[in-house]
This record gives C-alpha cells, structure tokens and sequence, in this order.
C-alpha cells in the first residue's frame, strides 16, 4: 500500500471529484475504496428489468450556480438541457371551488414552490388572479416573498395566503418528511417558505441546470478513469482502517499520505459518542405498460398519502422508450442503522451538531485526515456544493 499517495473512502461526489484532482494535478497516486458494488454514490444510475434508466437512491437533479462546478464536470459529460418543475397533487377541500388545473380523479394540482399560478389552482381563475394582483400591489413583481412576510401584512387576505400555503405544501409535507409535529418543526424553517411573485414554475433557478446526457454513472466512470486512481469496488474500507494514537493504518501498515474520508462520522470512530441521528427513505418502484404516468418528473403529495413524492424518470432522462415508464414512490422514515439502510439526511439541531463535534474533535487529532461529504460533515450537500467542497480541499493539499 506504500504505492499510494492519497487513500480516499467513498466514490460518489465529494470522493471522484478529489481523486480525480489530486491524480491528474497533483500527479499523485491515489486508492479509492468504495463500500458498494458501483462508484456514484447516491447519485448511482442504472437500467432496470424493463430497460428504464432509473435513479437507484432517489432522483438527482444537477443544479448549480457555480461554474467551476460546472465546467469541472463538463470534461467528464455533455448535457441534456433540462429544468426541473415540480407540482403537488392534493385532494379537494372545497367542492365548490374549480381549479384551474384538475386531475382525473377528483384531486387538483398546482406548481411548487407556490407561484402565481398556484394561486389560480387552488383558489380558481378569477380569484387566483385578483389575489395575485393583491400580491403584486404589495411586493416587487418576479421576486420571492416568505410566509412569514405575508403573515405580517395588515391585509388579512395576504396573511391568509400565507396561512394556505402553510398547510397544503409545508406542514404535512414536513412531518412525513422529518417525522415531526408541527410544534416540532423549527419555527425558523416555516417562516422561510416562499411565494414567488411570477409565473416561473422552474423548481430550481440556477444559471446551469441539466441532466448527464448519457447518465450519472458514466460520468463518474469517465472521471475515476486516470492511470494515476485504483478503484476497489465492495470493499468495506473501515475493515482496513485503524486510527489510534494519530495515525492511520490500512492493512496494519501506517499510512503517510492524506486521507480523505466520506463515510458516517460516528461508524468511523465504531459509535464511540452514540450514533448520530439521519432519515432513511424507502424506495416502491412499480413498471408500467404506458408511455408515461404524470406530466411531471416529480409529484410532490404535501397533504395526504403515505408517500412524499413519485418520481417518473423518463422526464428526468429524457429516454424514448414507448410502452413502459417506471416509477417511484419514496418515503421517509427514522434511520435505526439496520443492514441495508442508507442514512440520508443529517438531522441538524443543536443536540446533534454537539454530537457531531465530538466526532471532529477526535477527527482532528489527525492531521491527514480529512471529513468530506453529507455524511462525514454531518450537513446537507446539494451535489455541486459537495463538488465544491471536495474542489476546494484539493486546492488546500495541493
């Protein structure tokens, strides 16, 4: 193992972005271990029993902001050109209301995050239209207000619109999400929820959106694709690893070099403080005899049904494949560490980051090892920020 430079644990984002760097401009040789039987993380795309390709762990969407996210990851893939929207499907509370947008079977939908035409969805044509003028008398046009905002308005119909918003795409939506009352959900995340005051139904308003025109997966593939990076797929690098008294063994031999490491915080240190906190998400795929099953990539159920959402990957993909789409519904539930889950989302609060702090005080009696990524960092990464991060990094240890 003395061959190697770098060890770096983990092969999605945050761990081929920092392999690649440091192999191709740091010239270093670098071992990237991976836990799973692929490289990509979460970000892992695939073809299922019916030729569908399909996100394994969940839908993933590449948005960002940053061009040196962007054009980094464009050596390693072309584009398809694609902005994602997003509707919530919700029953009728009120019969006597005609949306503008209905479904089938009785229910209604309207964009998110909630926009003007929301508005005409849920409160019907004319109303949704002077209640929108109401707004747009208020607030500057095209720009975004909070609900907390329009709580505080001394028009009781804008706090009103405040308080719709509140319970047919926040709240319930939330509880399935995070498994939370509303007197358990952070006041400080309800009041950020927003309206946007224009018709732009775009989830994500990123200069640089899209998808990877040939996948995910081969992205990543083209990526750890350098003479300089040996990747061992299946391999459970913390068999490998010992850290005691500042070092860093793998194999029972101390390792000189850096190592970068984007696993569980508290698995690393075999739970030493308790486990850290994360939601899990279950996965109900379903194939289908039809072209396709909504009009969108993602339908959002904020009010009812077990599910938070249905993703439909064709729309994500843009495959061609007449007479079948596969979907999915997800669900979220506590992560409990049982074989097979995969935690998720850090559950951020003040008891947890303590928790998480006493991981990285014991981290950093290491000097060459390095935290990157949702799980070790214990935050939540969009995927251009992990890039960025790991960008970043390697900047430092070149």
């Amino acid at each position: 193992m003395t061959n190697f430079h770098t060890l770096i644990v983990g092969a999605g984002y945050a761990g081929a972005v920092a392999a690649r760097r440091l192999a191709e401009d740091g010239d270093k040789k670098v071992l990237v271990l991976e836990r799973r039987p692929h490289v990509a993380g979460n970000a892992y795309d695939c073809l299922d029993q019916a030729g569908i390709l399909i996100h394994q762990y969940g839908p993933h969407i590449f948005h960002t902001n940053d061009k040196r996210v962007f054009d980094y990851l464009s050596r390693f893939t072309q584009w398809r050109r694609y902005q994602h929207r997003v509707i919530a499907n919700l029953p009728r509370d009120n019969p006597e209301v005609v949306p503008a947008h209905k479904t089938t079977d009785g229910r209604f939908f309207f964009p998110v995050p909630f926009n003007l035409d929301s508005l005409k969805n849920a409160f019907g044509t004319k109303e949704g239209e002077r209640l929108g003028q109401k707004l747009l008398d208020a607030y500057p046009a095209q720009s975004q207000v909070t609900i907390l905002e329009l709580r505080q308005n001394s028009d009781p119909e804008i706090a009103a619109i405040a308080d719709y918003v509140y319970e047919h795409v926040f709240v319930h939506y939330t509880m399935k999400q995070w498994g939370q009352t509303p007197e358990e959900i952070d006041p400080a995340t309800t009041a950020r929820v927003p309206v946007r005051l224009s018709a732009d139904d775009r989830y994500f308003q990123d200069a640089y959106q899209g998808m990877p025109l040939n996948g995910y997966t081969p992205m990543f593939e083209k990526m750890l694709d350098h003479p300089n990076i040996t990747v061992e797929t299946g391999v459970d690098a913390l068999s490998r690893l010992e850290l005691a008294d500042g070092a860093i063994r793998l194999d029972g031999e101390v390792f000189g070099g850096p190592v970068i490491y984007t696993g569980q915080a508290d698995e690393l240190f075999s739970f030493r403080f308790g486990p850290l906190p994360y939601r899990t998400l279950d996965f109900g795929y379903e194939t289908l005899p039809q072209d396709y099953f909504q009009a969108h990539g993602t339908v959002n159920y904020t009010v009812d049904k077990p599910y938070t959402r249905i993703t439909e990957f064709k729309h994500l993909t843009g495959q061609v494949k007449p007479g079948a789409t596969t979907i999915m519904r997800e669900c979220s539930r506590a992560y409990t560490g049982a074989e097979g889950e995969i935690p998720y989302y850090a559950i951020i609060n003040a008891d947890n980051n303590a928790l998480y702090a006493k991981y990285a005080d014991l981290a950093a009696q290491y000097p060459d090892l390095h935290l990157l990524g949702r799980l070790a960092e214990y935050k939540y990464y969009n995927m251009d920020a992990i890039a960025a991060r790991a960008l970043a990094l390697t900047d430092e240890l070149l």
